[in-house]
């Protein structure tokens, strides 16, 4: 199978979100071909090189999100490409200018406000997607006058948010320069034809975005030209992201007006509810992401929750150990992580206050695991020292020792936590105290090092832990000192409990579970969603029979061997068009959960089509 992997600021470069992930996920789907499209966020990205990619990737195509967009044939065009551009620039803007979240979802079947201005959003995008395709670019055209024009009559119009109606030239400017960077995938070579006869994403048999946002865009446009299957993946929700940094940061890092950040945060909402509604397989991570995707107008029927594999290999020396803590003590508790305003440090500290009073030679260890201080924290780290200094002043055993303070901050890579898994081990309990987490791959690690924790309840946590921790309410150092007393008066408890952590964390969060849904989700997709594509000889001609007919038996009343109500591929190979030299065998995939409902994912296959 030819794989497309459309990624956004991660793989394979060697730097970004998710590189880690579908690193693991391409070498432990060796039996495939891989080609990726990726989209760069930064030159810095750039500039750091590509990791170390294995032979089965074919190609990479990468095209940047940022700076100047790349001068192609096109400009602006004669009358009839400007006046066709107003039409479906003015679909598009009248979408992202009428209120969002109101009516009823994209996704529900039922009609109304909302299902009208997804259509016109819908419209208004693939009509753009025509036209950059026929003349070689949009990004002239989207921030021409004509744009900043058709932008402004949609703002104000009757029925237009408050936010909108306030937009003045210099947002509108702003909005627009926006949107040619977050459409710049519409107007790539990457789905035909290219240079030395690639075909491009056309010539895959699926596309798997790996992540939501603009990633995303190729893979909509493969499925409506060329009928390729979509698989859309997300660990973190992209459209929570745009919500909490507020839309977007100006270039000069300050804030954006308000009618700016209205009117890209409905853009990424209608962009999220389309790539929803054509997906044919969407696969959160987690059940917190999973609700995100059904409020924005997600089906049920199409969701099917895969848990991020991470190595456990790595903290297996720790983790036999069981609960004895190696180099640190069952009185001394641990954080590990960036020290940012969300990991709401100050509150561990003030828990930790009450900690000592109740038990006074109780320790906390903060070891951060990321060098030098983020610009964008405002001195945040720093604030967290001093309070430190001043809760717990350096105390002495007697009149003739030195001063030791209670609290100690320490980095990852030092000589006493070289590693995440010492990091870990140093202590009797591990504390997360965050107001706002996805995946908390932090707690995730921890349970594979066999500790006990004691975390809020926010983002995936409850859903990570499983009745394996204590979970206390965000921004509550009362409630988090009680749960940390609770656990360092009662080492057999921890002990306890770390066991079950490291033994539920084997069973869910490893890569073998990551890789071995995908497998199977993959071959499911093919076997639903066959690319309608004519098989070619070494001639160029058509090759009649080359698929036979009994490799895939059709139809519901054939249930499959674990009675998951779909027929199997039956064993025997089928030769590669893609790639001759990495022919794949085929064989019945390996079922990695229990039966599910009939996945709807489209149309069963005729006979004809199989």
């Amino acid at each position: 199978m030819r794989v497309g992997l459309l990624t956004e600021g991660g793989y394979p470069y060697a730097t970004g979100d998710a590189r880690v992930w579908c690193d693991r996920l391409v070498r432990g789907l060796a039996q495939h071909e891989f080609e990726v499209y990726a989209l760069s966020r930064g030159p810095g990205q750039e500039a750091g090189g590509w990791g170390d990619l294995p032979r089965h990737v074919g190609l990479v195509h990468t095209a940047p999100l940022w700076g100047e967009p790349e001068r192609r044939r096109g400009g602006r065009g004669g009358r009839r490409q400007r006046r066709r551009f107003a039409e479906h620039f003015g679909e598009l803007a009248a979408a992202i200018s009428a209120p969002y979240g109101s009516g009823a979802p994209h996704g529900s079947g039922v009609p109304g406000r909302s299902t009208a201005e997804a259509d016109r959003f819908a419209n208004g995008l693939h009509g753009l997607a025509d036209l950059a395709g026929e003349y070689g670019g949009l990004s002239a055209a989207l921030r021409s006058e004509d744009a900043v024009r058709t932008l402004e009559r949609a703002c104000r119009t009757l029925g237009a948010p408050h936010g909108a109606h306030q937009v003045r030239v210099a947002d509108l400017l702003t909005v627009t320069e926006a949107l040619e960077r977050a459409l710049r995938p519409l107007s790539l070579d990457w789905y035909g034809e290219g240079a030395g006869g690639d075909p491009g994403l056309s010539g895959v048999d699926l596309c798997h975005a790996a992540t939501g946002g603009a990633a995303v865009l190729p893979g909509l446009l493969a499925k409506r030209r060329f009928g390729t299957p979509l698989l859309l993946t997300e660990y973190v929700v992209r459209l929570r992201e745009c919500y909490l940094a507020g839309a977007a940061d100006a270039a000069d890092g300050r804030p954006l007006p308000g009618p700016v950040r209205t009117l890209l945060a409905t853009f990424h909402g209608r962009l999220a509810a389309e790539a929803y509604a054509r997906a044919d397989l969407i696969t959160p991570g987690n059940t917190h992401t999973r609700r995100w995707q059904e409020r924005c107008g997600a089906d049920r029927e199409r969701l099917r929750t895969v848990y991020p594999g991470m190595d456990a290999a790595r903290f297996a020396e720790v983790g036999e150990q069981g609960a004895a803590p190696s180099g640190g003590d069952d009185r001394t508790l641990v954080w590990v992580g960036r020290i940012e305003p969300p990991k709401d440090v100050i509150a561990l500290l003030h828990a930790f206050a009450e900690v000592r009073r109740w038990q006074p030679d109780a320790r906390l260890r903060i070891i951060e695991t990321r060098r030098g201080e983020d610009p964008g924290t405002d001195g945040y780290p720093a604030h967290c020292r001093a309070l430190a200094e001043h809760l717990f002043p350096d105390e002495a055993a007697d009149a003739h020792s030195a001063g030791d303070n209670p609290v100690s901050f320490e980095r990852l890579g030092d000589p006493e936590v070289p590693t995440l898994a010492d990091a870990y081990g140093a202590g009797g309990v591990v504390v997360l105290s965050s107001v706002v987490e996805g995946f908390p791959v932090g707690l995730v690690e921890a349970m594979f090092c066999g500790r006990a924790t004691v975390s809020t309840d926010v983002g995936a946590v409850c859903e990570v832990i499983g009745g394996t921790g204590l979970v206390v309410p965000p921004r509550n150092p009362r409630a988090l000192a009680d749960a940390c007393l609770a656990m360092l008066g009662d080492p057999e408890r921890c002990e306890r409990l770390g066991a079950a952590a490291r033994a539920r964390a084997l069973e869910l969060f490893t890569v073998e579970q990551n890789v071995a849904a995908f497998r199977g989700i993959y071959l499911e997709l093919m076997s639903h969603c066959p690319v309608p594509r004519e098989e070619v000889g070494e001639g160029g001609g058509p090759l009649p029979f080359a698929r036979p007919a009994e490799a895939h038996v059709p139809g519901r009343w054939t249930a499959g061997r674990d009675g998951d109500g779909f027929g199997h591929w039956l064993p025997g190979p089928l030769a590669s068009r893609s790639a001759p030299e990495h022919t794949p065998t085929w064989a019945a995939p390996t079922p990695t959960a229990p039966p599910r409902e009939p996945l709807g994912v489209g149309p069963r296959p005729s006979e004809e089509g199989a």
